[in-house]
């Protein structure tokens, strides 16, 4: 009767081997999808001039945001003086006068669209509140100047006027 039972037991290693196989296929498997809709999910979009404009202000104005406006900015020779002149006098307006500036913008758009560059015309609402309350706003009109670096990129940035 041994002889019987050794055989058994084989088969039935076999099939939990067999079975511990297969899951740890799956769970490879699941692994990798979670890896791509993770990775479809987080993708920065660069495709549209407009789209890339409102991302950069988001995080430079917003999130203020060195690393994260760097995802949307050109690599080399960005002119970003002016509107990093204004997120310093933001900064310090909230510094001297306890008060909270918050930047919005309105009216993108895309014109002058020329090969691998174009410009963004927006308009950016600055507004100054304290204790809840408004209590300065302004609208100011600037031109951002894109470069298609597999991808558009905010290269420059200028108040008009």
């Amino acid at each position: 009767m041994a002889p019987v039972k050794k055989g058994r037991n084989r088969r039935l290693r076999l099939w939990l081997a067999l079975g511990a196989g297969f899951l740890g296929l799956l769970c490879l498997g699941g692994v990798g999808v979670a890896v791509l809709l993770y990775d479809e999910e987080t993708k920065i979009e660069r495709a549209d001039p407009d789209q890339v404009t409102s991302s950069f202000l988001r995080a430079y104005l917003v999130s203020r945001s060195d690393d994260e406006a760097a995802l949307y900015s050109c690599k080399e020779g960005a002119r970003l003086d002016e509107i990093a002149a204004l997120r310093a006098e933001m900064i310090n307006r909230e510094q001297n006068f306890g008060t909270t500036v918050t930047a919005v913008w309105e009216a993108l758009v895309v014109s002058g669209t020329s090969g691998a560059s174009t410009s963004v015309n927006v308009d950016l609402v600055i507004t100054g509140s304290k204790g809840g309350q408004q209590v300065s706003s302004r609208t100011e009109p600037w031109t951002f100047g894109l470069v298609d670096e597999q991808g558009w990129r905010v290269c420059s940035a200028a108040k008009n006027g």
